[in-house]
């Protein structure tokens, strides 16, 4: 095994990666899952208190692997400037795959997905971005799906159903990381495969492809409050879920910011994607520090809701983070707000289909296809936010050039 624990955004999932190798980043409630069982934490009171304080940084932190993110962050990316999903961060860093063996001639293609499922507004997003970017691409004849439902057993059937079919390439977004490992080795034998999201604990996959990851994500967030909130401010860190790899690197490399900076991180809480939840954290911390000058969250589902705490008690709103979510970004504008968003890339979805037809075409691709991972400031808004888009759209889709944007988004 080649790799460091690594998860990604919409499934919480984790794999092994090369010191080369980054941790993936971003988490809705719907989606944030662990390898380890819940009822460790049930069986564990102290293991309860620390997750409900947030404590559990410290076994996932990685410090090689967060100086490697922070300066991809700031790393000028090689490609198409206006296709961020073409991009790439050093891809040198891990090597090139040779794909010759792969080649095709005069023969249309067949590209098969396994997909860990649509369990959130991120990955429905994606999906409709995936599948336009197939209608782009005339050499593809077919492109399968199937939607494994957040079921691991589904998706290892799923995936040794696509790998003894007619596919030429196969996708995969895995649900667990350890859980799926056995069957994407297993196709990786028949198959070249494309591991795109969410890791496994393996390197046999063609490319696998992720935005910049967790630590970057958190730091960014982190940053913009130490610049806004003056020294001694006190701030609140909401977080969604305990025990998720990229959330507690978001959170780790937060933390050492605000701890560097000298903010007074006087709450840290799990809000579960419940907006209800995240209203009556922000209330209750207003009620007993009085004053709360910055807000930071592991993830802008619940932003919308932590901005309606202060306005329901009355209170000025401070400097906040949320996401590129277009609620979010709505509030921003309408409220004139303080605010930044980290974002995890919904045009991600783009690149496994245009990495799969380069490995078919015996091109070059990166063992490890960085990409770009924007930060949405009061200078670039105006390139996220969009007009007659539905709340639960994300800004950073890449998918404005596509065929049937933005009715098929559900925009106006």
């Amino acid at each position: 095994m080649s790799r460091t624990r690594r998860t990604t955004r919409p499934g919480g999932s984790r794999r092994l990666a090369a010191p080369a190798a980054a941790l993936l980043a971003a988490a809705l409630l719907a989606s944030c899952s662990s390898d380890a069982p819940e009822d460790d934490l049930a069986d564990d009171p102290a293991a309860s208190q620390d997750a409900e304080n947030g404590d559990e940084q410290s076994e996932f932190f990685d410090q090689a692997d967060y100086e490697r993110q922070l300066k991809l962050a700031e790393t000028a990316p090689e490609g198409p400037a206006d296709k961020p999903w073409e991009q790439m961060l050093d891809p040198q860093a891990g090597g090139m795959a040779d794909t010759s063996e792969y080649a095709m001639k005069d023969k249309a293609r067949h590209l098969c997905f396994s997909n860990a499922g649509v369990f959130n507004p991120w990955r429905q997003v994606g999906l409709k971005t995936m599948k336009a970017e197939v209608a782009l691409h005339d050499e593809i004849s077919d492109f399968t799906v199937l939607d494994a439902q957040g079921k691991d057993d589904k998706q290892i059937s799923d995936i040794q159903e696509l790998s003894g079919k007619d596919c030429d390439a196969l996708i995969v977004s895995p649900n667990t990381t350890a859980t799926l490992t056995p069957a994407v080795e297993e196709a990786c034998g028949k198959i070249p495969v494309i591991v795109f999201d969410r890791g496994v604990e393996t390197d046999c996959a063609v490319t696998f492809i992720s935005p910049v990851g967790g630590y970057a994500y958190g730091a960014a967030a982190a940053d913009f409050l130490v610049d806004e909130v003056d020294k001694g401010g006190k701030i609140v860190a909401l977080r969604i879920s305990p025990g998720v790899d990229v959330l507690e690197t978001r959170w780790s490399a937060a933390e050492m910011a605000f701890e560097k900076a000298g903010l007074d991180v006087v709450e840290v809480k799990f809000t579960d994607g419940d907006p209800s939840k995240t209203k009556s954290i922000v209330s209750d911390a207003l009620a007993r520090h009085g004053q709360i000058d910055g807000v930071w969250m592991d993830s802008g589902a619940t932003s919308v809701a932590a901005v309606e705490a202060f306005e329901d008690a009355g209170e000025d709103i401070p400097p906040i983070t949320g996401e590129d979510q277009q609620d979010f970004l709505a509030a921003w504008q309408d409220k004139d707000l303080t605010a930044i968003a980290p974002t995890y890339p919904t045009f991600q979805w783009r690149t496994p289909v245009i990495a799969a037809l380069k490995i078919l075409n015996g091109e070059e691709v990166p063992k490890e296809w960085t990409l770009p991972q924007p930060v949405v400031t009061e200078e670039n808004f105006d390139d996220y936010y969009k007009e007659g888009m539905p709340p639960l759209h994300y800004g950073a889709c890449g998918c404005e050039d596509l065929p049937g944007y933005p009715g098929d988004w559900g925009g106006e």
